[in-house]
């Protein structure tokens, strides 16, 4: 047996403390934290008497101003940084996790997975949202009929504290993947994660604490088995994430100082997730290899004890016997054992209680089923991957009732796509289905049957699996979270991760009020104009508001004519007057892109200076034509700037500079609008930046 022994170290001098008001708590009631592997202590969970009303205030006095001085991108930043940290001391994590019952592989998801998420979610939230310590959403909404009263949503950080409880099972990632977001929302953190697997979350801690990325106040961590009185002191302002069972998560959802003051509360519960192979799919079809693989791998890796994880494998009842027979065949080659063995694919349940729990869950399940695969016996809190088969499972509801958190699945025939989109909506609610069919028309119709019961769904054939991420792992990109049973909650998403713990207020006022107020162009405010050409002014001394108004140009049919040759668009609205007279103009009128181009000519200036490039155009309307004869005029306008980080390949530091065009003809009506993205240099460098 090949083992790391590295990874099999114990010692009885790693203490779990909480942090709590920027202190390492360092007395207090201690318990034995058990290996899974060997049962000997890992470390001991020091439980301190915490003044849980003070910890709050601390979060809202101290670590909530820091962030919130910072703007969205800054705090960015800071969780990149602080993910490269984190991925710098791996191997440290790593000899903890196997502790937890992981394999390599599955501390991987846990471990990396989770550092992954927090580059995604920086990265998405720096592309995405507003420069500013909040986030302008959406376009302005024109509220008048003379455009003198217009509204804005923003997203504003709360004034109050994000806490986290966390479940057993990623450690690591369940820690990050809430930190993260919450962060950058400009709300500071408090983190409760589950006594199992504690060691490791506190040595992710203990690294955040070191690195001093994070402003003062920022995140606090509650080494306990319950976390006392501490949902009795949260106010609205605040707000709880929990991940867990869906028991636990109700219970804590209805707390009575929860529900009186309307305290935000996300949950993501356990669910009963679904595998449906198509009616389509032979056994000599790729897609049905790839289905047989998918559902074991969802059994065995982190022992099945994932949120996402495969509980019913719906097939199609002629394919019955066939995928019986397969799975069992490939679970039958999952060597069972130590984690640190480089051999192992499935170590044991993360403690002998989650073992008991399993075991009393499956009792239930295979009292009303047929018991079709277990591979042995085992010790301790080791166990064998478990096949059951409901033969009428429409009529059985245990089976999409109970879940057995472990390497278990139930296999369940259908009859008709019908049955199928049926049988995976009878959990009331899960994190994710996924469907393996190579006809599109089937993945539309149980696509559709099964969306407003899941969170999400993954649609897998020959030509998406070589880069498909896998039924069980929710991406940082995606939103994660479902309906019903699996908690009703959200969470991930990119972008999204961070307006979820945010207030989105709508603003309403006259345009330059509320320009003024959120830092960015709006239009219909006054604008003023810039000391000299926009062109020629750095990153640093460009103000939103500051315009250029160009000369006026006429436009002549010889424009016309030379633009429809040099483009090769000789489209007959614009190149033949007796089709052009039929049609929506009635005459000849200029290519839009011709206006685009004569506008550019306007406000650009010809010499070197501070802008680099356009690199993109947004929000492009031709909202009046433009006639040989007609005169434009083109105003350009700052509208909002984004700091860039230099990296080691940039020549120079700068920033992203958004401007708003608006092109106007003889009689001023708006004939075009958009807003166009250049790179302007920078006088300063900044911290953030790499050179």
């Amino acid at each position: 047996m090949e083992t790391d022994n590295q990874n099999r170290e114990t010692s009885s001098e790693l203490k779990v403390q909480s942090y709590i008001q920027g202190k390492w708590l360092t007395e207090g009631s201690e318990t034995d934290l058990i290996s899974a592997i060997n049962e000997k202590p890992v470390a001991q969970l020091v439980e301190a008497d915490i003044d849980y009303q003070s910890a709050l205030e601390y979060g809202r006095t101290v670590g909530g101003p820091a962030l919130r001085k910072l703007t969205i991108h800054e705090r960015a930043f800071k969780i990149k940084f602080l993910a490269a940290y984190l991925m710098e001391r791996k191997e440290n994590h790593y000899k903890l996790s196997s502790h937890t019952g992981a394999t390599r592989k599955d501390s991987w998801i846990d471990i990396e997975g989770g550092y992954g998420s927090m580059f995604v979610l920086s990265s998405k939230a720096r592309r995405e949202l507003s420069d500013l310590p909040f986030h302008v959403e959406g376009g302005t909404e024109r509220l008048s009929r003379g455009g003198t009263f217009v509204g804005q949503h923003i997203c504003v950080p709360k004034h109050g504290i994000a806490v986290h409880i966390n479940a057993f099972n990623f450690p690591v990632w369940g820690m990050v993947e809430k930190l993260a977001p919450a962060i950058m929302a400009g709300q500071p953190c408090i983190i409760k994660p589950s006594p199992v697997g504690s060691y490791l979350a506190y040595e992710v801690f203990k690294d955040i604490i070191e690195s001093e990325i994070l402003p003062e106040g920022s995140v606090q961590f509650i080494a306990a088995d319950k976390p006392g009185d501490l949902l009795d002191h949260l106010n609205s302002q605040d707000s709880v994430s929990f991940t867990g069972s869906a028991t636990t998560g109700k219970k804590l959802k209805s707390h009575p100082n929860i529900v009186a003051n309307s305290i935000q509360f996300n949950m993501e519960a356990d669910s009963l997730n679904a595998s449906i192979l198509g009616p389509d799919v032979t056994p000599d079809m790729e897609e049905f290899n790839l289905f047989i693989k998918e559902v074991g791998m969802e059994m065995t890796v982190k022992t099945g004890q994932k949120c996402t994880a495969i509980r019913r494998t719906i097939v199609p009842r002629e394919r019955l016997e066939d995928v019986s027979e397969a799975l069992k065949n490939f679970l039958s080659k999952t060597t069972i054992g130590d984690p640190t063995d480089k051999n192992t694919r499935m170590g044991p349940l993360a403690s002998s209680l989650q073992s008991q729990r399993f075991d009393e869950q499956l009792a239930v399940l295979e009292d009303v089923t047929d018991s079709i695969f277990s591979n042995g016996t085992h010790e301790g809190a080791f166990t064998s991957p478990k096949v059951l088969v409901c033969h009428q499972p429409m009529k059985v509801d245990k089976v999409h009732e109970i879940e057995a958190f472990g390497p278990m699945t139930t296999i369940m025939p259908y009859d008709s796509t019908e049955e199928a989109i049926q049988l995976a909506n009878k959990s009331d609610g899960s994190l994710v289905a996924s469907l393996f069919t190579a006809d599109d028309d089937i993945a539309a119709e149980i696509t559709l049957g099964c969306a407003p019961y899941h969170g999400r769904f993954m649609v897998i054939n020959k030509h998406s699996a070589g880069e498909s991420t896998g039924h069980g792992s929710p991406m940082p990109h995606m939103v994660h979270g479902g309906p019903g049973r699996a908690g009703g909650g959200e969470e991930l998403g990119g972008a999204r991760a961070v307006l979820h713990n945010m207030q989105r207020i709508a603003l309403q006022g006259s345009p330059t009020t509320l320009m003024n107020i959120v830092k960015q162009h709006i239009k219909g405010a006054e604008t003023k104009e810039a000391p000299k050409h926009p062109f020629q002014m750095y990153f640093e001394e460009l103000e939103v508001g500051q315009s250029l108004l160009s000369d006026v140009r006429k436009v002549k049919d010889q424009d016309v004519e030379d633009f429809a040759n040099l483009s090769g668009d000789h489209f007959y609205a614009h190149t033949d007057p007796d089709a052009a007279s039929r049609s929506l103009f009635g005459k000849i009128v200029a290519h839009g892109y011709f206006v685009l181009s004569a506008a550019a000519g306007q406000f650009v200036h010809p010499d070197e200076g501070p802008v680099l490039l356009n690199y993109g155009l947004e929000n492009l309307a031709f909202l009046a034509p433009v006639a040989p004869g007609d005169s434009i005029q083109t105003k350009l306008i700052v509208k909002r700037k984004t700091v860039r980080q230099q990296r080691e390949m940039d020549l120079f530091p700068f920033g992203v500079v958004f401007w708003d065009v608006e092109v106007k003809n003889q009689e001023d009506v708006l004939v075009a609008e958009y807003t166009i993205l250049t790179l302007v240099k920078r006088k300063n460098k900044l911290d953030i930046d790499l050179v």
